[in-house]
């Protein structure tokens, strides 16, 4: 597979982001990079057999999961009227009410997941909008 260089760029800045990451390792705060490094160095003692036992579980890498319980409420929550007026795509919703109503795991775009936790203000917004043009009209 061949990546356009906008698109490698992402990926080598994802990764990077992610080995420059910290976590708490042996009481101190370590890069994953380094606990990369240090588990290999491990392996190779392991293997060599100046190490008689290999942990990898340790430390445990955790997900920041976009699909919470919250998320998938706003997003069953928000009525196609109103995210058809504010000029996004019924079937995007569509899509996103059934990942919500699916036990699954589910990722967003990032885009996406900014207008479904502006939700409330953007619906607000735009309300208020409505109500001064009808109040400007009436004069």
């Amino acid at each position: 597979m061949r990546l356009k260089p906008t698109g490698a760029r992402k990926v080598v800045n994802e990764v990077s982001n992610m080995l420059n990451k910290k976590v708490n390792y042996e009481g101190k705060q370590t890069t994953w990079g380094s606990i990369i490094l240090l588990k290999a160095r491990e392996l190779a003692h392991y293997l060599t057999g100046k190490k008689k036992e290999l942990d990898f579980v340790k430390p445990e890498y955790e997900i920041e999961r976009v699909d919470s319980y919250e998320i998938r409420q706003k997003i069953l929550n928000i009525s196609y009227v109103d995210w058809k007026k504010l000029g996004f795509s019924k079937g995007t919703l569509h899509y996103m009410k059934q990942n919500a109503k699916s036990d699954e795991p589910f990722t967003l775009n990032a885009h996406v997941l900014e207008r479904v936790n502006k939700w409330e203000e953007l619906v607000l917004s735009k309300n208020k909008e409505r109500n001064n043009l009808c109040n400007l009209s009436r004069i």
